[in-house]
């Protein structure tokens, strides 16, 4: 249902403004929907009196906009122009009332300043020169009052309070362990006992009225897809370079936007080859060890796709991880100012939740403002791997991209060396070796080694690491990783991992250099 707008002023001092503002509200993608505007000069020839069709005009009106220059105007046997006029019946009819005054240098009528101050105190008025600064202040203007009256929202998802989340709908026990780790690694003021209101009101997820935003049930709710149904992660692994069935694995994430990002870089972690040499390949005692892709690009472009996407999407993040390559795929484009080329180089922060944004900022998520796509570029390089790739298919697509080493030393061989792995041992079956009866007696381990030594030659093919050995392989090449990163590295959970070290420190495996935050891990022998 249209808005009437009833636009008053006086008719010789703005009587092209008026035509210029009912032509760009009628033609305005946005506004046109909404608002229908009465101009009095449109009015065709009739018997009534003019008194009487504006003054009925103003009464069938939604919403009055008053012009207000320097002029009062034709005056009535009352000594009252026709714009005060409409001004008082619009205030006795209880109408919307939206003022706009000319500040523009000129002489004004005594008579209409005294309008004006008595119009001030009644409703906020926003000055103007020039039709140009006009348009833009009624733009805005019923913009807010479409805001107010529901038809539109205008605030950012994160600000806005669609979703109807409860305080029953959160989790306690997420909220006391996001003020830990916000402790530990941004020194957050807040004690970890605190009333929930009071760390939901410092992370600005309250209203004036209480009610909680958007942002609350992505960060701490029970279950967010409740919510918001699409603020889950689709991951996907193919076998060739390109979307095709079967797939090798497919995985679809539910949780709050800490767990999704945690569940998406675990799946691309356990799903690209870890290179593990020998001490014979180094100058050192250390064995080397490499994920064919950096850790930290992965999960910097997660956390990029989960904090920036547009939630009011029907699409959700994708993940896809290819033969040749990584792509994520997030729903919605860059920020307005925003363009591919700026994301190589140092740019201003302008996240599209930054209420969200600024709670992963808080947890460890996210590092200084601007500076993700910039880290992602350095790690690439220092990492031997191609710099990530941006695109911006169109308006509701981005998506980053990370390519993976040549096939043939990554994947390829894996499937290779899997397949030899099955002949092999396909082929000791035929010759009625029982792999369990030669581990117990030698004897009949010397007979199968002589039968072509085919279970040496499978054990120096794949060698089953324990979750300790791995960390300690990580730890080699990455001494400053922390137990959430080795967690998802090794596929273990925090306590898992939070055990392995202990027993690796007890047994003089390992040893830790400095403090937790800001120290490091050193591999003993």
């Amino acid at each position: 249902m249209s808005q009437r707008i009833f636009i008053s002023s006086v008719q010789r001092e703005f009587s092209k403004e008026r035509k210029a503002l009912a032509e760009y509200v009628r033609k305005d993608a946005i506004l046109g929907r909404f608002f229908d505007v009465f101009l009095f000069a449109e009015v065709p020839a009739q018997e009534r009196k003019a008194d009487g069709v504006y003054l009925s005009e103003v009464d069938a009106c939604d919403i009055y906009l008053g012009i207000f220059g320097h002029t009062y105007g034709n005056v009535d046997s009352s000594g009252v122009s026709a714009t005060e006029r409409e001004y008082l019946r619009a205030a006795k009819r209880h109408k919307t009332r939206i003022c706009f005054v000319d500040k523009s240098a000129g002489d004004t009528d005594p008579r209409q300043a005294a309008f004006i101050s008595r119009v001030n105190e009644d409703v906020v008025r926003k000055g103007f020169v020039g039709y140009d600064d006009l348009r833009t202040a009624v733009y805005a203007a019923l913009a807010k009052c479409l805001e107010d009256k529901g038809f539109i929202n205008v605030l950012p998802f994160d600000a806005s309070k669609t979703a109807g989340v409860t305080m029953k709908d959160l989790s306690v026990a997420k909220m006391r362990d996001f003020i830990r780790t916000a402790r530990e690694k941004r020194q957050f003021p807040l004690p970890v006992n605190v009333p929930i209101e009071q760390l939901l009101m410092a992370l600005e997820l309250l209203d004036d009225e209480g009610r909680l935003l958007n942002p609350a049930a992505l960060l701490f709710g029970k279950r967010p897809q409740k919510f918001f149904i699409t603020s889950e992660v689709k991951c996907a692994q193919f076998y060739a370079d390109r979307v095709s069935k079967p797939m090798a694995d497919h995985q679809i994430y539910t949780g709050d936007v800490f767990e999704l990002v945690d569940q998406a870089t675990r799946f691309v972690m356990t799903h690209i080859s870890n290179w593990v040499g020998t001490r014979e390949t180094g100058d050192t005692a250390e064995v080397p060890t490499k994920f064919e892709l950096p850790y930290d690009a992965v999960k910097e472009a997660i956390v990029n796709a989960v904090v920036h996407r547009d939630y009011t999407s029907n699409a959700s993040v994708q993940v896809m991880l290819f033969r040749d390559r990584l792509e994520v795929w997030s729903p919605g484009g860059l920020p307005r100012g925003m363009t591919i080329g700026k994301l190589f180089a140092a740019h201003k922060s302008v996240p599209v939740n930054p209420l969200l944004a600024r709670a992963m900022y808080l947890k460890g998520y996210i590092e200084k403002s601007g500076t993700g796509t910039g880290d992602m570029i350095a790690k690439c390089a220092s990492w031997g791997v191609p710099a990530p790739e941006w695109y911006e298919d169109d308006p509701d697509d981005f998506r980053v991209v990370l390519k993976r080493p040549v096939p043939e030393v990554g994947a390829e061989k894996m499937e290779q060396e899997s397949r030899v792995k099955s002949s092999e041992k396909t082929r000791v079956k035929s010759r009625g070796v029982n792999y369990k009866k030669a581990s117990e007696n030698k004897g009949e381990r010397t007979q199968c080694e002589k039968r072509g030594g085919v279970k040496s030659r499978v054990k120096s093919r794949v060698k089953i690491m324990s979750s300790a050995e791995r960390i300690i392989a990580y730890l080699m090449a990455n001494p400053e990783a922390s137990a959430h990163e080795l967690s998802i590295v090794v596929n273990l959970s925090v306590k898992g991992v939070e055990k392995n070290l202990r027993t690796l420190k007890a047994s003089n495996r390992l040893r830790r250099v400095g403090p937790d935050k800001g120290g490091h891990w050193e591999v003993i022998g």
